[in-house]
């Protein structure tokens, strides 16, 4: 009891709140809209499915050139039943993982030794803004003269179209360097072996992921092309032969299929690089959100 005789009133900390103002109203917030974000995606999808269903049927478009989302669903459940398709997803996975990792290795070491050596990076610049434009498809002539049909002719294209994705975000992260770290390191006569590790590694890495995660998808895109026009073993060849034996579900199905394996790889990549930059601040608040 107070000297007044009144019962004294607890209240909490500003900011402790558990209702909708406080810190638990906003930790709720965020877990439902974490929620609603994969509903909202699965709502759009269904969508789509609806919209494909219904067109063909109203007469919008012609069932010969779009047919029913249905017809498209039987269409892939046989093709995943059959071995062909499986050689011909490993024969695209494998010519998309081999591309992509020797563009990264490849990307990562130049971008370092080039982005260390000031002299080197200026004699380099012109040659490589001269290079990285042109369209990897513009090489299928050259891919098709050295190789033919084989696995290196799909590696020429996707490793370069990869490497500049890769080398150019390296490039930007090690022209990001603090120079105060920079005059710390040689202060402390840091060797190069030792600057590279603790001052230029760290800057860059958040760069070398963006690079990773968008030659990923380069990659893939570049496979399959490859495959389409060329005739290289995989999904782009099967693609290929069933538009010109007319079988358009099964070429909706295979299309299909190529968009999943685009997300799948996405989120692989975002996964990793999540993984790799747990440390960062942007992936920190990315988690916070």
């Amino acid at each position: 009891m107070s000297a007044s005789g009144s019962t004294p009133v607890l209240t909490k900390p500003a900011g402790t709140a558990t209702g909708p103002g406080g810190v638990g109203g906003g930790r709720v917030r965020r877990t439902l809209d974490r929620a609603r974000t994969p509903l909202r995606g699965l709502a759009g999808l269904a969508g789509l499915v609806v919209l494909l269903e219904v067109l063909p049927h109203i007469g919008v478009v012609s069932a010969d050139y779009l047919p029913p989302a249905s017809e498209m669903g039987r269409a892939l459940w046989q093709l995943l039943g059959e071995d062909a398709f499986w050689t011909a997803l490993g024969d695209t996975l494998t010519g998309w993982g081999l591309g992509l990792a020797i563009a990264v290795v490849a990307g990562v070491v130049a971008g370092v030794v080039i982005g260390s050596v000031p002299v080197l990076r200026a004699v380099t610049a012109s040659t490589i803004e001269f290079l990285r434009p042109i369209p990897s498809v513009a090489l299928i002539p050259v891919a098709v003269l050295l190789y033919g049909t084989d696995l290196e002719s799909k590696l020429l294209l996707v490793v370069y179209a990869s490497f500049w994705q890769v080398l150019v975000q390296v490039l930007a992260g090690m022209q990001d360097v603090d120079p105060v770290a920079e005059d710390t390191a040689r202060s402390y006569r840091m060797g190069s072996w030792g600057r590279v590790r603790y001052v230029l590694w760290p800057t860059a890495l958040p760069y070398v992921m963006t690079g990773v995660r968008l030659a990923a998808t380069v990659a893939l895109v570049l496979t399959i092309t490859a495959e389409l026009v060329i005739g290289s073993p995989g999904l782009g060849n099967q693609l290929a032969v069933a538009q010109t034996s007319g079988a358009v579900p099964r070429v909706y199905a295979l299309v299909l299929v190529t968009g999943l394996l685009g997300v799948a790889v996405n989120l692989v990549a975002r996964a990793v690089e999540r993984r790799a930059l747990h440390w960062h601040q942007s992936m920190r608040r990315e988690g916070q959100r």
